[in-house]
């Protein structure tokens, strides 16, 4: 090709399948083409052609096809992904931050559908579902080795209309169908409050096209009810991500003008770049700046930030940068781990690609992928520990997840004792009479994490973390 052909795209930086956000760009393919492998494509062509005649039942071409394609892609890692005609247009409604289904973020565990979090006030979250929680049937439908794409499509629908998935609870080591009506989801992304005198907590929930403007609301009334507040807590626990010019505008809320939020690295000279902490990094356009309202106070007022595993992808990089600009203590959990940009090409009006393009790395130059953050205070979810922490779903874990790019992954062996010593801890569980448990709810009275971050920031005794300890990568099975 000698000449450049530009096609316009969307970047998603969301952790898995739900109500991923994007932002729109242009990229540019590269001019020059390596030559086709012949003896590849004609093995293809065979496979094809004997498909065709020595099936035991006829097969129709486009799906061949479609499905050719579809595999080839999803080999590259857990993210990139084919969409077809309904796909496309399924996710493109999702990429608008409203679509009809149960609400929930998810990804895919040992063949069956797991819930990274319930998105708050959705359908889901009012039902009682949890993180960890695995989905075994939709409807009458087995999960066992479907594709999430094909989940995410199970389980959303018309307004109205019900949807009964089976659920399996690993830590009460119960199997219970929940019943839920399908609506559309309009997830609201900012909560906000003054936990008390002096103190307040900032809750992201997602990174939306909404979620500045909401977020720039949310601070100014917590100092028009507290004007000398003293400390702020910004939780970021179960964030799966979202748009890259949010997570821009919410560190540059913080930090000083013009140091480097994130960088990204990849093939193409537009993979290549650098966003920092200025408007026009994260200003749409025809708006004004939305930081411009914020209280002066906020770029110095000390901070923790609260994170876990659900944390990811636009969490990360709040994370990353407000750890590496020591502007914030960082509390709580190892994060997710998805550090990678998706780019998603239109093949055609129709149908489309959705292909990893770059990493992500911290303004020291860390890469995220397949790593995470990790918290400078670790912190456990209940005074009573967190034995449970070596058994989550981390981006580690996926099957053909892209390494940081970083040095060579290493098995843990720490890792997988504690692995074993969580798993004989779980039998044991189970064997008891198991009551109703549910985790409090984040930002309440009983919220022990927002209670260590709130001593952190008063210079009191921290109760730190009696089970976790940094992840490391491990050795990639090929």
């Amino acid at each position: 090709m000698g000449h450049k052909l530009k096609i316009a795209g969307w970047v998603s930086i969301g952790v898995v399948a739900g109500a991923l956000t994007t932002v729109s760009l242009q990229t540019v393919a590269r001019g020059a083409m390596t030559p086709l492998p012949l003896e590849e494509i004609q093995q293809l062509s065979a496979v094809f052609g004997l498909v065709k005649t020595d099936y035991v039942e006829p097969v129709d071409d486009k799906k061949l096809i479609t499905d050719a394609i579809s595999g080839m892609v999803s080999s590259l890692d857990p993210h990139s992904q084919y969409f077809d005609k309904k796909s496309f247009k399924e996710f493109r409604e999702g990429t608008s931050g409203r679509f009809v289904g149960v609400g929930i973020e998810i990804t895919q565990e040992d063949g069956l559908i797991k819930v990274v979090s319930p998105i708050e006030g959705s359908p889901a979250f009012r039902a009682g579902l949890k993180t960890n929680d695995l989905i075994t049937k939709i409807d009458d439908t087995a999960v066992k080795g479907l594709a999430l794409n094909d989940a995410v499509k199970r389980m959303r629908g018309e307004p109205s209309t019900q949807v009964t998935l089976t659920i399996f609870r690993k830590d009460e080591s119960r199997t219970f169908p929940v019943t839920i009506t399908r609506e559309e989801i309009k997830t609201q992304s900012v909560k906000g409050k003054v936990i008390e005198p002096g103190y307040g907590w900032i809750r992201l929930s997602q990174f939306q096209e909404r979620t500045v403007d909401d977020f720039v609301r949310k601070i100014e009334e917590v100092y028009r009810q507290e004007p000398n507040l003293k400390g702020l807590v910004l939780d970021l626990r179960n964030d799966p991500g979202g748009l890259l010019d949010a997570a821009v505008a919410v560190s540059a809320a913080f930090l000083p003008e013009n140091v480097t939020v994130v960088t990204t690295d990849g093939q193409l000279a537009e993979s290549k770049a650098t966003f920092k902490a200025a408007p026009e990094f994260y200003q749409r356009r025809g708006n004004g700046d939305p930081l411009k309202r914020l209280p002066a106070a906020l770029k110095s007022v000390p901070l923790v930030v609260l994170v876990n595993e659900g944390s990811a992808s636009a969490s990360e990089i709040v994370a990353g940068a407000l750890q590496d600009h020591k502007r914030a203590t960082i509390m709580g959990s190892q994060t997710f781990g998805k550090g990678s940009v998706q780019t998603v090409r239109p093949l055609g009006p129709d149908t489309g690609i959705k292909l990893t393009t770059a990493r992500y790395y911290t303004p020291s130059g860390k890469s995220i992928q397949a790593k995470g953050i990790v918290p400078d205070v670790m912190v456990d979810e209940s005074a009573e520990g967190d034995v449970y922490a070596s058994l989550r779903m981390r981006e580690a874990d996926l099957e053909k997840h892209l390494t940081s790019g970083q040095g060579e992954e290493k098995k843990d062996e720490a890792r997988e004792k504690a692995r074993e010593e969580a798993r004989k801890r779980l039998e044991e569980e189970a064997k008891k009479p198991i009551s109703d448990r549910k985790m409090p709810e984040f930002g309440s009275d009983k919220d022990f994490q927002l209670a260590q971050a709130l001593n952190q920031l008063k210079g009191q005794a921290v109760l730190v973390s009696k089970t976790q300890t940094e992840r490391k990568e491990e050795k990639k099975e090929n």
